[in-house]
């Protein structure tokens, strides 16, 4: 099946997403219902093919809104396919990589929810058998999906029934969720998480501020190999008992997904569950309003604290409920005082020695404001009159000014009133003697540079003692213009991806027969060569009988312009991979493509990448190619 086929005169083919074997992942839509939907086809010789329609008829037993439902099965002489419920929205894989780790509170909600979904398949005797980050989406409308539900294992060639594997899943998830890191059994492409000693290392040891109670969850499903997957043993070693347990944890289940719905559009393409990362800029941040929260959407009232978190294995009672606590506020009509930085009330403190949780609260009270400022004491402009009694000043001998015997900080001239000045000059100013010194040696450094300077050119070489460079070789060409045409080419034909491997071969010679009126094309495809073409490239290789410094190679190809790479190689190439392209020309036609660098071998590859379009769809022709060198 190709991409524009339509599947029982009803599913047209759009795009490949994924292959294993024999079996195709399609996105496909409905032209009879005009939807989108996803189409997983298998030989009907596969041997996966019965488990696949078996997944597909007891998934479609299963009516819960979070699955992904099944639409139509069929099995034909060639094929058997199942169509599956198109689903828009985020895989948490997707969610994580472009938000990172989420808290606590959203993480256990995401996963109860799977976890409430696969309880009721395992109720029913269905495993989903591949729990992966890429298989739990959160869609357009914030709800949680679970994609794939036994079909995807089956396709895989997993074994059915598989519910242990799915317990230790959904602790794989939470993991997932709180770290980044993927510690479950099923196979997937997101990173792994780290291991000691063989077991998992627990969520707090990768992420700080993980709480205790979703830390032993994970540790205690995650390290305790062949004690989950029972639905009959209580606790956490069934899919039942990690819901409940997360379910009293997160608390008030529909404010929760409430949030979530409440995040806002996402901008994505659609795929079936897992769709391509939003931009960030379209990317919402989730707010979660708290369960005391009051006033108009998008403002903030005030809220009671959150209560302490229970243990996982103490029930919830639910009988008595507790009064809010009403956080008085300022009045409407009062301003607010810009003065009164906001507080952390609400942000829970955490005591890994009690496993208790307490919370911080609002002050209750402003803070006193701080002291006023001091003005320094005023200095006096002038200095003051001397005191009656001071000593008399007697003039310096020589005729320099006049010094009092006795200590008066005005008579120094400084205003310091600590030590007075003095008018003698220092007998030599410091550090001269160190710039003398470093002169001298700056001096000595420079006459010996120039004698080495002298000594090497008098010897005939370059100042710093190197040999000159050698006089140019007059038979070895100097650049691309004293190249010359290297005769007695042979080409042949070039197709590594072909089957057979062959690429019109009796028209090879024809492309250096030195007649541009003859020539050597391609086959015609359907589509151009590339990533999206059936085969990456094709061409010519030019065996030039011996090894050769190549510099250039002339071109002249028929029909539109084409790209095209120049390999130059010892070995005779039965393939491009591993080799490094000389040259590449985009859009060429009739040109002389110089290499990058001389390049010396026996075989020179000319690939074409991309081809131009011709009657009945794309062709390339080479006229004529000759090497030079």
């Amino acid at each position: 099946m190709r991409p524009g086929e339509v599947l029982a005169d009803r599913y047209l083919l759009v795009d490949l997403l994924s292959e294993s074997g024999s079996g195709r992942f399609w996105r496909a839509h409905d032209r009879t219902l005009d939807r989108h939907v996803s189409v997983h086809l298998l030989a009907a010789d596969d041997e996966r093919a019965d488990g696949l329609m078996e997944a597909a008829r007891l998934s479609a037993a299963l009516h819960d809104r979070r699955f992904l439902r099944v639409l139509d099965v069929d099995r034909t002489d060639e094929l058997c396919y199942v169509v599956n419920e198109w689903g828009s929205g985020r895989s948490i894989d997707v969610l994580v990589a472009h938000e990172g780790p989420v808290g606590g509170r959203r993480a256990a909600w995401i996963v109860s929810e799977v976890a409430e979904s696969i309880a009721a398949a395992h109720d029913a005797g269905v495993a989903h058998g591949r729990l992966v980050p890429e298989n739990v989406m959160i869609d357009q409308a914030g709800s949680v999906r679970v994609i794939g539900l036994a079909v995807e294992a089956a396709l895989l060639g997993l074994p059915s029934g598989r519910m242990s594997t799915d317990v230790t899943d959904l602790a794989g998830l939470l993991y997932y969720l709180l770290t980044g890191k993927w510690p479950g059994v099923s196979r997937s492409g997101v990173p792994s998480a780290p291991l000691e000693n063989g077991r998992v290392l627990r969520p707090r040891q990768v992420k700080a501020g993980v709480q205790k109670p979703l830390d032993n969850l994970c540790d205690q499903v995650l390290n305790a190999p062949g004690s989950a997957g029972d639905p009959h043993r209580p606790g956490l070693r069934s899919a039942h008992g990690i819901r409940e347990a997360l379910r009293d944890f997160v608390g008030d289940v529909a404010a929760m997904a409430e949030a979530e719905a409440s995040a806002g559009q996402r901008t994505v393409a659609p795929r079936p569950g897992r769709l391509a990362a939003p931009t960030p800029a379209a990317t919402p941040t989730m707010r979660f309003k708290s369960a005391g929260a009051t006033g108009a959407p998008g403002t903030q009232g005030p809220a009671a604290p959150p209560p302490p978190a229970r243990p996982l294995d103490q029930p919830v009672d639910r009988s008595a409920a507790q009064p809010p606590v009403d956080v008085p506020g300022p009045p409407r009509d009062a301003p607010a005082e810009s003065s009164d930085l906001p507080t952390q009330a609400g942000v829970p403190i955490f005591d890994d020695e009690n496993d208790a949780v307490s919370w911080m609260a609002a002050r209750p009270e402003k803070p006193p404001p701080p002291p006023p400022f001091e003005e320094p004491p005023e200095r006096p402009l002038f200095a003051p009159e001397p005191p009656e009694g001071r000593p008399t000043r007697t003039p310096r001998p020589g005729g320099g000014a006049a010094v009092s015997q006795e200590f008066w900080p005005w008579d120094a001239g400084t205003g310091s009133g600590v030590i007075p000045a003095t008018e003698e000059e220092p007998d030599e100013v410091p550090g001269r003697s160190w710039m003398r010194l470093a002169a001298a040696v700056a001096g000595c450094c420079l006459l010996l540079i120039a004698i080495v300077f002298a000594f090497n050119l008098g010897r005939g070489r370059s100042p710093l003692g190197a040999d000159p460079d050698p006089a140019p070789d007059p038979s070895e060409p100097t650049s691309s213009t004293d190249a010359q045409p290297i005769a007695g080419v042979t080409a042949l034909d070039l197709d590594p991806q072909g089957d057979p491997p062959e690429e019109n071969r009796e028209l090879a010679p024809l492309a250096v027969d030195g007649d541009p009126a003859t020539s050597w094309r391609t086959v015609t495809y359907e589509q151009d060569l590339g990533p999206t073409g059936l085969k990456t490239g094709v061409g010519l290789v030019l065996d030039l009988g011996s090894s050769h410094t190549v510099t250039d190679v002339d071109l002249r190809l028929a029909g539109g312009p084409s790209d095209v790479s120049i390999f130059v190689s010892d070995q005779a190439p039965s393939s491009v991979v591993g080799l490094t392209p000389a040259a590449r020309v985009t859009e060429a036609e009739q040109e002389r493509v110089t290499l990058d660098e001389p390049a010396t071998g026996r075989f020179v590859v000319v690939w074409f990448t991309s081809l131009p379009a011709a009657e009945g769809g794309y062709r390339g022709e080479v006229a004529e190619v000759v090497v030079k060198g």
